[in-house]
């Protein structure tokens, strides 16, 4: 293929990338972009990646985003009380979005201002807490500002770095915030204090746009790299197969 990859695309590829070496675990990627980014992991490097229709089925195969007339292929059935035996064993990986995350990883699904009395009601801190202690979690932001990328979240629903340490090796032993996608870059926590740290900026971002953009001081590495972009394959596999409706693009934030 030679036209060039769009955003959305290399943003698939970055959650794609999450998954790499998790083996055989169930994902649970919320939203479009995230979705595609588990299957295509699946199709390509991570292929014992175990995911669902977004329902109640395992599927042995992908089908394509949007068509509820595809053919699946169903090989075990997974109603909601089963995820939560998976949940607690440790084999599952979310990708959650996040209304506000801190520079530790703190996420923020629940409110916004004092929770006691909020100027805005949001989710509720739903299965974050459970997910963030005992599995790996990572994030997806498509808007990437301030106002997301906070010193501090007004509710924590999924538990950080600080927070896991603060409540002891039950809280710790398992927990693993592994990355953060946002439209702007992906971002780790690889770090001695396991601060936001740079992991890649996508192609054409620079540095300073990210940290005008973010309400912290990220920890920059030297040099910075560049996200990889999606291979001929990627791209056949997303606009062919997995989302020929072109869901992925209408979730970016150019």
């Amino acid at each position: 293929m030679s036209d060039a990859p769009t955003l959305a695309e290399i943003c698939v590829v970055a959650c794609a990338e999450a998954f790499r070496g998790d083996g055989e675990i169930l994902t649970s990627p919320i939203g479009v972009i995230p979705t595609l980014g588990a299957r295509l992991a699946a199709l390509t490097f991570e292929p014992d990646l175990v995911y669902t229709d977004g329902d109640a089925l395992q599927l042995g195969a992908p089908v394509p985003l949007g068509d509820e007339h595809a053919p699946k292929i169903v090989e075990a059935w997974m109603p909601f009380g089963k995820m939560f035996d998976v949940v607690w064993s440790g084999r599952r990986h979310v990708i959650m979005g996040a209304t506000q995350i801190d520079r530790f990883g703190n996420q923020n699904i629940a409110c916004i201002g004092p929770w006691a009395r909020p100027k805005v009601q949001l989710l509720g801190v739903r299965g974050a807490p459970g997910n963030t202690v005992n599995d790996p979690t990572s994030y997806w932001v498509p808007n990437h500002s301030p106002r997301v990328f906070v010193p501090a979240v007004d509710c924590v629903s999924g538990v950080g770095y600080d927070r896991a340490a603060a409540a002891g090796p039950t809280a710790s032993q398992f927990h693993e915030v592994r990355h953060v996608i946002s439209n702007l870059g992906v971002f780790d926590f690889e770090t001695d204090d396991h601060s936001m740290r740079i992991r890649s900026l996508h192609p054409g971002v620079t540095l300073d746009a990210v940290q005008a953009a973010t309400g912290f001081e990220l920890v920059v590495p030297d040099p910075v790299p560049t996200t990889r972009l999606p291979t001929d394959e990627d791209r056949r596999l997303l606009r062919d197969v997995l989302d020929p409706a072109g869901q992925r693009e209408g979730e970016i934030r150019t």
